[in-house]
């Protein structure tokens, strides 16, 4: 028997998140959208002008609020009225200009964006009677946070950065494996591979062929490099802040993650997602080794699609090691592309005109700050 869902149910698109800022669910300092803060399929989240610096991550559960978290654990508080530096190493929370009003049926989820994701800044949404990051449960009314922890580079910020993005979901649309193989044999959600393993989403392996260009394999972050403005694209050098990987760089055939330094890599597989749907790249899974891939995991409708110009797109795999160095190989399974329909074609893909698109048809595309050809 076919599997069937509402139609209804499914991520919001731009369409609807616009709606939804009308109606009053999505609710802002000035009550409108800057350009490029509304994505195909998300909504760009800014930055307000109060942070904290704080002791340490914490979740407020579901008898406390943010703020009295703050006044517990707070160390001083910091005006991004002028823009702040924010300190490798460090934690801060920062309230941010959006608030939600969701209805019954809306749910919201968060991921930094690539660009935060490929500086290695930690950034996680929290809501107030949080018991988990980066979800917002159904009918929340509310304040919404951020905890950012730039973990190689110190980075400047201000009010009305932009560091993550939000998601809203409405109903509980859910795509099983045969859904997924049957997207595969239809769309060709991934290239590059004869036998993909769908199994809750489709597993990406990374690549570390030597890129026929380049001849590099990948990025490793330098260590105590300069200061990155995180409104400043194209601003900072690439080798002040990065070293390029190549194939004289593998052992035994694989490339060994040293504890806590930053490598960019790229999947074997080249990725699409076609126009009704959404992916997201799930982090870090105990079940494929010490170590975590890819902070930044929204994959907007469009992206990778040929019909629409783009060239065949891999996924840029943001990758730390943890506790021991770590032997990653070539074809290795890293994570897994988890897609989710929408509740409506979005009006304008990824890639398109009026759409941001940074890393439509990339390589090993750093964070847009870097002067890279």
């Amino acid at each position: 028997m076919a599997e069937t869902r509402n139609q209804n149910d499914g991520i919001l698109p731009v369409q609807a998140l616009r709606a939804a800022a009308d109606a009053g669910i999505i609710l802002s300092g000035d009550n409108d959208f800057i350009d490029g803060q509304l994505q195909p399929a998300s909504l760009d989240l800014r930055l307000g002008a109060e942070a904290w610096r704080v002791q340490a991550s914490f979740l407020p559960g579901a008898d406390s609020t943010v703020a009295q978290k703050l006044d517990k654990f707070a160390m001083h508080k910091i005006d991004l009225s002028a823009g702040a530096v924010l300190e490798r190493g460090c934690v801060y929370i920062v309230k941010l200009q959006e608030s939600l009003a969701l209805s019954a049926d809306l749910s919201a989820m968060a991921n930094p964006k690539s660009s935060t994701g490929r500086l290695d800044i930690f950034t996680r949404l929290i809501t107030d009677n949080a018991l988990e990051f980066e979800t917002v449960s159904k009918g929340y009314h509310g304040p919404l946070y951020a905890e950012i922890s730039p973990r190689t580079f110190s980075v400047l910020v201000r009010a009305g950065s932009r560091l993550s993005q939000l998601r809203l979901r409405r109903g509980e649309p859910h795509i099983s494996d045969d859904m997924m193989q049957d997207l595969q044999r239809k769309v060709g959600l991934v290239h590059g591979t004869d036998a993909p393993d769908i199994r809750d989403g489709i597993a990406l392996s990374v690549n570390l062929a030597p890129d026929t260009q380049s001849g590099m394999i990948g990025w490793r972050a330098r260590k105590h490099a300069g200061l990155i403005d995180i409104d400043a694209p194209a601003s900072v050098s690439v080798n002040e802040f990065w070293e390029q990987l190549t194939p004289d760089d593998l052992t035994a055939g694989g490339l060994v993650l040293n504890p806590d330094e930053f490598y960019i890599l790229a999947s074997r597989e080249f990725v699409t997602v076609p126009k009704d749907h959404a992916a997201e790249m799930r982090a870090y899974d105990t079940r494929v080794g010490e170590f975590r891939a890819h902070y930044a995991g929204f994959f907007d409708p469009g992206f990778g699609v040929a019909e629409i110009g783009a060239t065949p797109t891999r996924a840029v795999l943001e990758v730390r090691s943890h506790d021991v160095p770590f032997l990653i190989e070539q074809d290795q399974t890293v994570c897994r592309l988890v897609y989710e329909p929408m509740s409506a074609i979005p009006e304008t893909l990824y890639g398109s005109g009026g759409s941001g698109s940074n890393y439509q048809s990339q390589g090993l595309r750093l964070a847009k700050h870097f002067i890279q050809d």
